[in-house]
């Protein structure tokens, strides 16, 4: 017996449930689409699986519909694979493990995925069923949308008669997403040099933050640990003799980053001081952060005298203020729309590793001038500090519509099924409906979808009540 079972609408939770027992993480979405590419052929339903692994899955329309136009209906296979430290799920070949509190769907230890796999779930669930009225069906089901949407800027839409899209990845129900910001991933190796040290070591860890999407959540200005990491060491470095041994921080560039580890060697005599300036900068976090992110904790622990390999004196001070220099949150708020991030990067990830200080980012702008300056500067300092700087995976915004009939559509029926009127927003996050419209000329799309929180995190839940009233939605839609 599933765990979701019996909860309404029962197909959506069926297929959503049937997903979230594939180990489905970005760059590991093979097992997934084989999945869907076997559903279709089971049910005689057109079926394209290409060499990324991206599906089109295209189901005629039922009599009477035939002369209606052709609706699109698109999310990605992918979703963002973490857990907690202590959690033992091995999220490249165990399935997640489902559980329900309340109102809500959650995913014991990890992240839920929710984003994208509800998307899934409803276009499956549309397409097995024989008794919901539709036009014609164009499902397209991409990769690799959370590290840069490899898969919609590779896949081949040539095939498709539609030119009207239903992108199913907003996690806000009654929101009508009609724009978004592009973006790029910019892979920065900061080269360092280590030697052999004897001394006492501490274990650091900025950890407690709330972290959660880099583009619907940083407006909230919460604390990144890796960044945080980065002025705990510049006052180490300061007043002491501390070098890095280890350190690793994040999860994903999109996701902001919640706890980061470091292990630095210092001499005996300089523990005590060491621990004062710990405790000083925790006190200054929290005061800092006492609204935005209130849970935020330095913690050390002592590991004892060892000799092992640390970053060399110069070395360490590169590398601190190369952390310190390069920026990071929002860089611009939109003078057009109120309360719209206009351009924000985010670190998240960083990694010390035997060549190199790694520090990988995401970075979003609703204007490409405005990505572009976070680039040139991020680039300019790298250059200044003797590092490299590589960019991937980059996306164009989704440009607003002002002739939008699917819209007014959604518009009028939203109303008609709950008396107001949805709210009609850009969005600061990615979406690959920038992608899609530049495939398809005269693409008119819309993003919808049910309310989920913590995306990215391992608090991230979905609302059951949700997603019955957004199934409700879509069958009026294909009315």
């Amino acid at each position: 017996m599933g765990v979701l079972e019996g909860l309404e609408p029962v197909p959506v939770f069926h297929f959503f449930e049937e997903i979230c027992k594939i180990p489905h993480g970005s760059g590991n979405e093979a097992a997934i689409s084989d999945y869907l590419k076997k559903f279709a052929d089971e049910r005689g339903l057109f079926c394209i699986q290409d060499e990324w692994k991206n599906i089109i899955i295209v189901k005629e329309a039922v009599p009477g519909k035939e002369a209606e136009e052709t609706l699109i209906l698109q999310g990605h296979m992918d979703m963002v694979a973490v857990k907690a430290p202590d959690c033992a799920i091995d999220m490249q070949k165990e399935p997640l493990r489902l559980n329900v509190d309340g109102d809500f769907i959650f995913a014991e230890g990890t992240s839920l995925g929710g984003d994208d796999g509800i998307a899934v779930a409803y276009i499956l669930a549309l397409l097995d069923s024989k008794e919901i009225p539709h036009p014609r069906l164009e499902a397209v089901l991409t990769v690799g949308e959370e590290v840069g949407m490899d898969g919609a800027r590779e896949i081949d839409l040539s095939m498709l008669k539609g030119r009207r899209m239903l992108n199913l990845d907003n996690e806000e129900e009654g929101v009508l997403l009609t724009s978004c910001a592009g973006g790029l991933r910019a892979d920065c190796k900061l080269p360092i040099a280590w030697e052999k040290r004897s001394g006492s070591v501490l274990h650091i860890q900025v950890m407690g933050l709330q972290g959660g999407h880099s583009g619907a959540e940083i407006i909230k200005e919460g604390g990144n640990s890796n960044c945080l990491m980065g002025r705990v060491l510049d006052a180490l470095v300061r007043e002491t003799s501390s070098s890095l041994l280890s350190m690793e921080g994040g999860l994903a560039d999109n996701a902001i980053p919640r706890q980061t580890d470091a292990r630095i060697m210092i001499r005996e005599e300089e523990k005590e001081k060491s621990l004062e300036i710990l405790r000083s900068m925790e006190e200054a976090f929290r005061q800092e952060l006492a609204v935005k992110d209130p849970g935020v904790r330095v913690a050390a622990e002592e590991e004892g005298e060892q000799t092992a390999d640390c970053l060399q004196a110069e070395s360490m001070k590169k590398a601190v203020s190369y952390l310190l220099a390069m920026p990071n949150g929002i860089q611009a708020m939109s003078a057009d729309v109120e309360g719209l991030v206009e351009t924000s990067l985010n670190l998240g990830m960083m990694k010390l590793t035997k060549e190199h200080l790694r520090l990988t980012y995401a970075v979003r702008s609703s204007l490409e001038s405005g990505k572009a300056a976070v680039r040139g500067k991020m680039s300019a300092i790298s250059e200044l500090a003797g590092a490299e700087m590589e960019v991937h995976g980059e996306y164009p915004g989704w440009a607003y519509r002002k002739d939008s009939p699917l819209r007014d559509k959604m518009i009028r029926l939203y109303e008609k099924l709950y008396g107001k009127k949805p709210k009609v927003q850009a969005i600061h996050a990615g979406l690959e409906c920038g992608l899609f419209a530049g495939k398809l000329p005269g693409l008119d799309c819309i993003s919808y979808g049910p309310d989920m929180k913590g995306i990215h995190t391992t608090e991230e839940v979905l609302s059951i009540s949700s997603v019955r009233r957004v199934w409700e939605y879509l069958l009026e839609i294909l009315k």
